[in-house]
């Protein structure tokens, strides 16, 4: 493919299209502050337009990868939709629940101690809470009901096996109640990012302070890299392998 229709293929395919089919991408829009997760279903013009960025600068930065070579990543996209749930349980769910356990500590004792001088940490704990209580049923619900019934799945697609449809009706059911709730966290931590000014805190902080705002990029990081491979890879795979079942 030359370089004209790579920019054509560009112009058609979404943020998280071009991230499902080549990981490498992930880090080019993280460098320009595009959003491949949840607002990964809009064309790179589109959100290029709406952010202000240069698009030609992405498009060389995106073009400069077939000249990469790198080997540190997983090629999320050819997994087994059963391996890449063993991958999302293993890796990014017992990340977050890690993670939550020190957050949670971090974050009221900064409110606490620091919220009179810097009332924009109370904002930040409040919407930290949400975001946690809302992870921790959001999780649970994906592998008490949505990742079974998903490898079901899998298991009668690999053995030529008929599928049972689900007491729910439909994989899309819960798939759109997940990318509902995967939306809300990822606003409720962009606010959280706004009101860290960008994780940086101030120079009066103390270590307790600036520990959270480290954990809080960290956990930004790991939620944004969780929720495209749900939304991204996992989920439209798992509604056309439930479509060709049920055919």
């Amino acid at each position: 493919m030359d370089s004209k229709e790579a920019i054509e293929e560009m112009d058609t395919k979404t943020v998280g299209e071009m991230v499902a089919e080549d990981y490498r991408t992930a880090e080019v829009f993280k460098k320009f502050g595009i959003e491949f997760c949840c607002g990964g279903k809009v064309t790179l013009e589109n959100t290029c337009q709406k952010r202000g960025i240069d698009i030609n600068a992405v498009q060389d930065a995106l073009e400069s990868l077939d000249n990469q070579v790198d080997t540190s990543a997983h090629d999320y996209n050819n997994w087994e939709l059963d391996k890449l749930i063993d991958h999302i349980v293993n890796t990014h769910h017992s990340y977050v629940n890690a993670a939550l356990s020190q957050l949670d500590e971090y974050s009221a004792k900064v409110a606490k101690v620091h919220g009179n001088g810097n009332p924009e940490v109370v904002e930040i704990y409040h919407h930290y809470q949400a975001i946690a209580n809302e992870l921790r049923m959001h999780m649970h619900k994906e592998e008490a009901i949505l990742f079974p019934y998903i490898r079901t799945m899998v298991v009668a697609n690999r053995y030529g096996e008929a599928l049972t449809p689900p007491p729910f009706g439909s994989v899309k059911f819960p798939i759109d109640m997940m990318e509902s709730e995967h939306v809300s966290a990822g606003n409720a931590m962009e606010s959280i990012k706004q009101l860290s000014n960008d994780f940086s805190p101030p120079e009066h902080a103390c270590n307790t302070y600036r520990v959270l705002y480290a954990k809080l990029q960290e956990f930004e990081s790991d939620l944004h890299q969780h929720i495209h491979l749900e939304n991204n890879i996992l989920f439209p795979k798992a509604i056309q392998m439930e479509t060709d079942l049920l055919r």
